[in-house]
């Protein structure tokens, strides 16, 4: 009878506070819809690592433990974010940014949000490699942000991942504050002109190859992510691997997002969640988010002091790399303000330029930093 009792006894109440918050990350992922397929997964990863340990039988989330196993194989060796970048890149179509290459600029200044966040973090007590890993929450890509973070602070990983996750499901709450604020209701009506160009089979071919080589000669640390992102790109593309694109879009997405999240759940242990930092960290997430959203508005208004056809500043706000959420939340806007206003495929360009400058943005902080 005795034994039966020890699990009881040996729980704690900052064990329960964190089945409070595994619950809460379920509740918002079932009930709210924010980003299910993965808050759901660390929200009940939360709780299994949380669980009592009986003394002699190694623990689920100890590296014995079925989750240890699959964290120290999976994200400490960033194989997890490198699969889940195949699967993004099957998934994306570059034809629109291809279409319009002056959009990549946006994705470069929608990264404004990292920079700033990190000096922000420095400022409030984390470390230089601390603060950069949470920096690039901002880069609204969830395996950007624990590939950096498993490099300069795994003690940080889950109130990283938790944050990273949960500020790109609420993209449609965070961004149009901002872009309201920083715009006018002219300026969210401009209309802009598209024109569709044909990109041929061979321009989508090449762009991939192209990418991979000219990053992996520019930011050689970025080859795992750009690398594994363009192959899967490539695979897409290529018009003969038609079976494996849609084995990386479904089977492989799936099935890695659901190991991805179940193990960054189990990193969410009392001891390294419950503390001031984490409440920092999620704080300085906000800000990440905001400062992107703001950086990409701001830069196509200043364009705009100097170009005859102006741009329409929202789709700035889509430089990030929540593709395509961000694309859609402008959409929307703009029709908001003119219902025949359409510039969802400008956005959806400035959205898939970020998903590489978010890439590039991490690679550059690791390289500065390694």
């Amino acid at each position: 009878m005795e034994e039966l009792l020890v699990g009881i006894k040996s729980l704690q109440f900052n064990q329960v506070l964190m089945f409070l918050v595994g619950g809460v990350l379920i509740y918002l992922a079932i009930k709210k819809d924010y980003e299910p397929m993965l808050l759901l997964p660390i929200g009940f990863g939360a709780i299994l690592t949380n669980l009592p340990v009986v003394a002699g039988i190694p623990g689920i989330a100890s590296d014995e433990g079925i989750l240890g196993i699959l964290k120290n194989a999976g994200i400490l060796n960033e194989l997890f974010p490198a699969l889940i970048f195949i699967a993004v890149g099957a998934m994306i179509d570059f034809s629109p940014l291809l279409q319009m290459p002056s959009m990549l600029f946006f994705g470069a200044a929608a990264q404004f949000g990292i920079f700033m966040t990190i000096i922000l973090a420095n400022k409030f007590g984390f470390d230089i490699k601390e603060a950069a890993s949470i920096g690039i929450i901002g880069a609204a890509d969830g395996p950007t942000s624990i590939f950096v973070a498993t490099r300069f602070a795994k003690h940080l990983l889950g109130p990283i991942s938790v944050a990273a996750y949960s500020y790109m499901s609420l993209v449609p709450m965070i961004q149009p504050v901002v872009i309201k604020l920083l715009t006018t209701k002219d300026e969210r009506k401009i209309r802009m002109e598209y024109k569709e160009v044909k990109i041929s089979k061979t321009v989508k071919i090449i762009f991939p190859i192209a990418v991979t080589i000219v990053a992996g000669i520019i930011a050689p640390i970025s080859v795992t992510l750009i690398g594994f992102l363009m192959f899967g790109n490539l695979i897409r593309e290529s018009g003969v691997l038609e079976r494996l694109s849609q084995s990386a879009q479904n089977e492989l997405a799936n099935l890695v997002t659901l190991l991805l999240g179940i193990t960054i759940g189990s990193t969410m242990t009392a001891e390294a969640f419950l503390n001031v930092d984490t409440l920092k960290i999620m704080g300085l997430g906000l800000v990440a988010f905001i400062f992107d959203t703001a950086g990409g508005v701001l830069f196509a208004k200043f364009l705009n002091l100097f170009v005859k056809k102006k741009y329409n500043p929202m789709v700035g706000a889509a430089g990030i790399s929540a593709f395509p959420m961000s694309a859609r939340v402008i959409q929307k806007l703009a029709k908001e303000e003119d219902p025949m206003n359409f510039v969802l495929m400008q956005a959806v360009s400035a959205n898939v330029a970020g998903q590489i400058g978010s890439i590039i943005a991490g690679s550059i902080v690791l390289i500065l930093l390694s």
